[in-house]
């Protein structure tokens, strides 16, 4: 394993956390989301990428900002199924999406918000339409879910929905073109990638002070994406998926949190530690995540 630090003011003249202005932006803020150090994992992806695969979607920055090197298709998936109904109403549904965000926007308020979120819309365009409401108005966008009933449960945000603009939607939507969308597992997406494909991993991060054998301690952060949250299981999986997609030929980029645990599990990649600085309180004075958080790249080695 090669493991390389970069810490500070040496790592901030090496690579300024700026994103490309020319590159796709997300349509949806989302907790984790990688726009600012797309600086840092976009140089370790291949120039051409036949296939494109992340199991892990989010608000899906690398996915958007590599959309012009891919030449095949993109099999984008992530177990909230209503984030990806909002990815595929972008994709298949944006003349009747439209008037719904619009709806919503009309009617933006306080209590129209908590009204919001205990309903369950069944179709897909109606169920994106609710995610991009909630998820714009909720406190720092986050999208949290019980873990008994799956509801959506973050409070009101405190400020107005800006809805999704034309060229936003419409660039988003050109991206998707050559995609296919699905709410799943990350074990059963990856099956399929093969030599020439490209694999981007952005799976929640487990607690700082998680190891392997260790499946929660009292430091654990934020991973409550859906109702089934990413464990210690979990990652020891996604390892071992890694280390297969190696021995296939398959290149891939894993961003994690800097921890014990992460270099031990991918011990046979490269790993590029770095801080960055992370602001997911910034609508309250309690400190839900540390300002300097250590971080990750994991390369596999081909």
């Amino acid at each position: 394993m090669a493991v390389a630090a970069l810490t500070g003011e040496s790592a901030g003249r090496q690579c300024q956390e700026h994103p490309d202005p020319s590159v796709l932006k997300p349509f949806i803020r989302w907790a984790g989301g990688k726009t600012r150090l797309l600086p840092r994992i976009l140089p370790h992806v291949p120039p051409a990428i036949a296939n494109y695969y992340e199991p892990f979607l989010g608000g899906g920055a690398v996915f958007l900002a590599l959309s012009s090197r891919i030449s095949g298709r993109s099999c984008l998936a992530d177990l909230n199924d209503h984030l990806v109904a909002a990815w595929v109403a972008i994709r298949d549904h944006p003349a009747e999406l439209r008037p719904l965000l619009s709806w919503y926007q009309a009617n933006d308020s306080k209590d129209f918000y908590y009204q919001v979120r205990a309903q369950s819309p069944a179709g897909t365009i109606e169920k994106a339409a609710r995610f991009l409401y909630l998820n714009g108005v909720s406190w720092n966008h986050l999208w949290r879910e019980n873990s008994r009933t799956g509801a959506m449960n973050v409070p009101w945000g405190d400020r107005r929905f800006k809805s999704i603009d034309d060229a936003t939607m419409r660039s988003a939507r050109q991206a998707l073109a050559q995609s296919d969308l699905v709410a799943g597992d990350f074990r059963e997406v990856l099956v399929s990638a093969q030599r020439g494909d490209f694999v981007y991993l952005d799976p929640p991060y487990l607690p700082i002070f998680s190891r392997p054998g260790v499946e929660k301690e009292p430091t654990a952060k934020f991973n409550k994406y859906t109702a089934k949250t990413f464990e210690m299981a979990d990652l020891v999986d996604l390892a071992a998926i890694c280390r297969d997609l190696t021995r296939r030929g398959v290149r891939w980029v894993m961003s994690n949190r800097d921890t014990e645990c992460v270099r031990a599990l991918f011990a046979d990649a490269d790993i590029i530690r770095f801080t960055a600085r992370r602001a997911l309180a910034a609508q309250s004075k309690r400190e839900v995540e540390a300002h300097q958080s250590p971080e990750a790249i994991v390369v596999g080695l081909i």
